[in-house]
């Protein structure tokens, strides 16, 4: 048991005065606070972004949803990964049954790979797929990347209008549902930005609603400044929240008509050396511990949420085989988990996973082991448990007898909460949600870089963009007023001017060509005006851990390959070919597009129990190019890595390509902490002519949209006055 241990209060949501006007309930039904707030909101002419703040499990979907439930206006629901729209399908399906809307409201997913084997099937072209797709919906999910390429004009052919699309969809959806707001970096919230301001100064008004647990200070001052209306719900602030103490404090509750959100939880913290496979090794150790909770409460359904689809992959088999002697049943599901194994986790006992997909919703627990990278996964793995009573399994349901969370965490945080002269928590104390949040997030939880600076350097390069294909010859003149409303509305939010920005990209436009030879292409700027850059180093998988052959192709960045993966190296044609078999004897459809641009193809065969050691190199000298301060494309790039006998064919490729880089003269290490990097910041240690043979890389590197949020920290670095980081 953990020495380190609290619990944490029920939560209980306050239910609102009354029902609107003209909104039809399910039979015993009752609409929360927040959940009516946002209605209201969102029928306010007055208001134009909505943020709702509501604890997880709160019900901040329905609210998101209810006007369309009523049949009053079509909606866009974007979520940041394909399986959280999948998952809000099912949950949206379940609402109209239950609501019965008199429209009967059609639901239409669209990701990239459903949009490529819709438009393969019925012969289209994507943009008649999409046209078509769209006009058949009234509440169409899909994610934020596809919804900010549809308004850059990706998707149309040679003489197209550029706002053939997202004319249409702007004026066919009256609102638009931003989920899981919090988990986009810079470069998204940016384009995010960029697109409500090209909706809001082309068409009539719209409304922007934003759920997240989390506050984002950043979104709603810069949404402020461009004149956006902006109305924030938060049910914690006006406490309408309520967290009871004891059992006749619960019942006096709900005979109120207060709504239960989350159980008691008993919370241990695991304090663990920050370094690679703790983790791992302490779930080894204290797997009795996981087996005595079974066999103590039966019935239970626990998950084990980590950071590292590598280590989720080496402990399924261990805890697979421990538990079914007990007839306990593991499943995964991980970022990789194909859709049957996913299927297969929901009726499991023990799911290991990265993903909270599922876990908390239709997958229900009062059992939660859980790494975080930061406060805010933190608070949200943790709200995955408390959130049921029950479960039921062949028609018969089951309690839970108790709710219990371990949280994996570096020894530092623990040092911070319950040690020193004057430690926030105590072991032993009871404390409700707020506080505790508040503690995790604002004051003890390491640090991490918000990249406040993206926004005037690189997001009003992609103001730019858009301004100017507003401008285009074919619509110039439907949207004259618009065009410099727009552009005006940019420079406010960016504080920024788009001459600048126009004059950096045609820089970069020049040095390309001298680079390149070419009289066309502009890496930097097709970097800076995506929503999360290009993936330079994305190789095809033919995954043979996965038991369904359809679910076996993917696609995985090279550096965790290098790390994790045993692979076998396969040209592309086999590839391609093995695939193309694969649909035949299937019949299942697997999108191609998603390997048109890949380094490399390879044959997965396992994952590997210790990482392999390795860097990148350059045959030339990098002081002068880390000297110079800035994002540039560099060819010559190859991999060091002696233990992989195949990584020489890959290098052959890999100098070839031309790299959006940003070189700083410092090893990782020292560079993810003065920098305050997040956990999964994409940066890699490097070596040069001089450097070869070094233990420890002196330089790193970053590719793509990382490039450009390390370039927003260079002009701190050069205004410190340290010579540590001078080259």
């Amino acid at each position: 048991m953990s020495e380190y241990k609290i619990t944490l209060k029920p939560v209980y949501s306050c239910p609102a005065e009354e029902t609107p006007k003209g909104v039809q309930l399910p039979e015993n039904w009752l609409l929360s606070w927040h959940q009516v707030a946002t209605l209201e909101a969102i029928r306010n002419p007055n208001i134009d972004v909505i943020l709702n703040y509501a604890m997880t499990g709160d019900g901040k979907s329905l609210a998101g949803y209810l006007e369309t439930l009523q049949g009053n206006c079509y909606a866009i629901g974007l979520y940041p990964t394909n399986e959280l729209a999948r998952d809000q399908d099912r949950q949206i399906q379940g609402y109209i049954e239950k609501f019965q809307p008199p429209n009967e409201p059609r639901i239409v997913r669209l990701s990239g790979q459903e949009l490529e084997i819709y438009a393969e099937n019925e012969g289209l072209k994507k943009a008649a797929a999409i046209s078509t797709r769209t006009g058949q919906s009234e509440i169409l999910l899909t994610n934020p990347d596809i919804f900010h390429y549809l308004h850059r004009g990706a998707y149309l052919i040679r003489h197209d209008n550029p706002d053939k699309l997202w004319g249409q969809i702007d004026k066919n959806f009256n609102l638009f549902i931003f989920d899981e707001f919090h988990v986009f970096s810079a470069p998204q919230i940016a384009s995010i930005i960029n697109t409500m301001l090209l909706i809001r100064h082309t068409n009539r008004r719209k409304k922007f609603l934003f759920l997240s647990a989390t506050p984002n200070p950043q979104l709603i001052q810069r949404l402020q400044k461009a004149g956006f209306r902006c109305q924030e719900i938060n049910p914690i602030e006006q406490q309408k929240y309520q967290f009871p103490s004891t059992d006749d404090e619960c019942l006096a509750l709900k005979a109120k008509g207060w709504r239960q959100v989350s159980r008691e939880i008993s919370l241990n913290f695991v304090d663990l050396e920050p370094s690679f496979k703790a983790t791992e090794t302490w779930l080894k150790e204290n797997s009795n511990l996981i087996l005595a909770q079974f066999q103590k409460h039966p019935g239970s359904k626990g998950a084990i949420i980590l950071n590292s689809i590598a280590a989720v992959k080496r402990l399924t088999p261990f805890f697979r085989e421990l538990l079914q002697s007990h007839g306990l049943v593991v499943g995964e599901n991980t970022g990789l988990s194909g859709k049957g194994e996913k299927e297969r986790s929901l009726a499991a006992d023990l799911v290991l996973g990265t993903s909270t997909i599922d876990v908390g919703v239709d997958f229900k627990i009062n059992f939660l082991i859980f790494e975080s990278a930061d406060a805010g996964s933190f608070i949200q793995r943790l709200g995955r448990l408390g959130r049921h009573d029950s479960y039921e399994k062949n028609g018969q349901e089951i309690g839970f007898e108790n709710f219990t969370a371990y949280a994996l965490v570096p020894n530092f945080l623990v040092e911070r909460l319950f040690l020193g002269d004057a430690p926030p928590l105590e072991v032993g104390g009871i404390y409700d949600r707020p506080l505790f949040h508040h503690t995790i997030r604002d004051n003890y939880y390491r640090k991490i870089n918000n990249f406040e600076g993206y926004y005037s350097r690189w997001g009003a390069v992609q103001s730019m963009r858009i301004c100017r294909q507003l401008g285009h010859s074919q619509i110039k003149q439907p949207y004259e007023g618009s065009h410099k409303a727009l552009q005006a509305a940019c420079e406010q939010a960016f504080n920024t001017s788009l001459k600048q920005a126009f004059a950096r990209s045609k820089e970069w436009e020049r040095d390309w060509q001298q680079l390149s030879g070419k009289d066309k292409g502009n890496p930097i700027a097709e970097d800076a005006a995506s929503f999360r850059g290009s993936s330079p180093l994305l190789c095809g998988i033919y995954d043979l851990t996965e038991s369904n052959e359809v679910e076996r192709f993917k696609t995985y960045d090279f550096p965790g390959i290098l790390s994790n993966l045993e692979i076998e190296v396969m040209t592309e044609a086999a590839f391609m070919r093995m695939l193309s078999q694969t649909v035949e004897q299937s019949g299942e459809a697997i999108a191609k597009g998603q390997f048109k641009h890949c380094l490399a193809f390879m044959k997965l065969h396992n994952y590997r129990e210790e990482r392999l050691n390795w860097k990148f190199t350059y045959a030339g000298d990098l002081q002068p190019i880390a000297s110079a301060w800035k994002v540039q494309v560099l060819t010559g790039i190859e991999v060091w890595q002696p233990d992989n006998y195949w990584i020489g064919e890959i290098n052959k490729r890999l100098r070839k390509e031309a790299l959006v880089s940003y070189v700083i003269c410092r090893p990782v290490a020292e560079v993810r902490s003065r920098l305050r990097l997040p956990m999964h910041f994409q940066i890699y240690p490097i070596g040069d002519q001089y450097s070869f043979h070094d233990a420890t890389a002196p330089y790193s590197i970053a590719f793509s949209q990382s490039a450009l949020l390390v370039d927003t920290l260079a002009y701190w670095l050069q205004n410190q006055g340290d010579e540590v980081w001078i080259c």
